[in-house]
């Protein structure tokens, strides 16, 4: 079945990826499921981001990518997975500061957030080698090295 991306630009003062770019990582990490549905995937500045973490995870600043999984209405048929929030100034400054690729940092964090929106996560240790191992997987399979390679594990 299909995914349908719709991405929505906000900010402008980052080097953004391209539409395409964003559609893409957002497809390489959907695991069909045989349904046809949609995500949003919006790029903002840190205000918003700040805003949305604060109202959303009470916590006050901006964050890389946020995670809104859809709650369908019962007895509604729209189909949508969710959104994703990631904010441009914090993608770049983590790629700068951790000495990633840009391009590389932005395909994480879209992968990492549609893999949020699918149900999985990483609060337990457990949770979290299963969730970086597909993150490895999908990130290596578009190109780019293992996202967490240069991880100290403690």
């Amino acid at each position: 079945m299909t995914l349908t991306v719709e991405v929505q630009l906000v900010a402008t003062d980052e080097a953004i990826p391209t539409q395409q770019q964003l559609r893409d990582w957002a497809r390489a990490a959907w695991q069909d499921d045989g349904r046809d549905t949609g995500v949003v995937v919006r790029v903002t500045g840190e205000a918003e981001s700040r805003q949305l973490n604060r109202d959303y995870r009470h916590i006050d600043r901006p964050t890389n990518v946020l995670s809104f999984p859809f709650d369908p209405v019962p007895g509604v048929g729209f189909d949508h997975l969710g959104d994703l929030v990631v904010c441009a100034p914090v993608v770049a400054r983590e790629a700068r500061e951790q000495g990633k690729q840009p391009s590389a940092h932005w395909a994480h964090m879209v992968v990492h957030g549609m893999l949020h929106l699918l149900g999985h996560d990483h609060e337990g240790e457990r949770q979290a080698e299963e969730m970086e191992a597909l993150e490895t997987r999908i990130l290596t399979g578009l190109g780019y090295p293992a996202p967490y390679a240069s991880d100290e594990k403690s």
